[in-house]
């Protein structure tokens, strides 16, 4: 077909540029970055829908390369403006013992129950606050990022007890936040009791795993529409 056989090597050409880039640590060593990622994935949508939107062949591929372009401006945009929150995270929590994680345009920060609670209670502690001030500050900077914060737990005790404690130090991550300068029109809280465990709570290692609290960091309808 005339559409697959124009598409195919603009679409593979447009993936592979948008895919590599350089390290920033020097030496020509390239990687995958999330905004490098997007600019090829936007750039080959942009490149079909552009294609299909034409009528001859030279109006077609014309689309293609308007699509492609426009796709990989749009699928960028997002992918910085989350690279940039990630490093900045990074670099403010390095030391805290809060892992930073990216999935896609999301952003988490697992903190886990040894820095964040003592046993049986939803009052932060100190470390906790000395990184959720880190966090503020980022955030403070990214208006566009939508906050979600999720309490877990292990499954010692009744169920019931461990959704409410889930719940309750939820809301106290929630609430500091709210407390420096983090609006909370951003900030949704939820717990899942023990619900959702990451490792098996048959031994103590993975119970520890389990009792965590997630921040969830998600660029926000604005952040995407700036981007397109």
């Amino acid at each position: 077909m005339r559409i697959s056989r124009l598409l195919t090597p603009l679409v593979a050409a447009v993936f592979v540029a948008g895919c590599a880039s350089t390290s920033p640590s020097g030496g020509g060593e390239t990687q995958r970055s999330k905004t490098a990622t997007g600019t090829g994935i936007g750039a080959a949508v942009g490149a079909v829908a552009g294609a299909l939107s034409g009528d001859g062949s030279s109006s077609r591929r014309d689309r293609a390369v308007i699509g492609a372009a426009v796709g990989a401006a749009a699928g960028a945009g997002v992918g910085a403006y989350m690279d940039r929150q990630e490093q900045q995270l990074r670099e403010n929590l390095q030391g805290s013992r809060i892992e930073v994680d990216r999935r896609g345009d999301d952003i988490v920060l697992n903190m886990p129950s040894s820095v964040t609670f003592d046993i049986d209670s939803s009052e932060l502690t100190s470390e906790a606050r000395s990184a959720l001030n880190e966090v503020a500050n980022v955030l403070s900077e990214y208006a566009d990022t939508r906050v979600n914060i999720a309490g877990h737990t292990d499954s010692t005790g009744e169920e019931d007890y461990n959704q409410r404690l889930s719940e309750r130090r939820a809301q106290s991550v929630g609430s500091y936040l709210g407390q420096n300068g983090v609006s909370s029109a951003r900030l949704n809280t939820r717990g899942y009791g023990e619900s959702q465990p990451v490792a098996s709570n048959d031994s103590e290692d993975g119970r520890s795993q389990n009792r965590r609290v997630e921040i969830t960091l998600t660029p926000t309808e604005e952040a995407r529409n700036q981007a397109g």
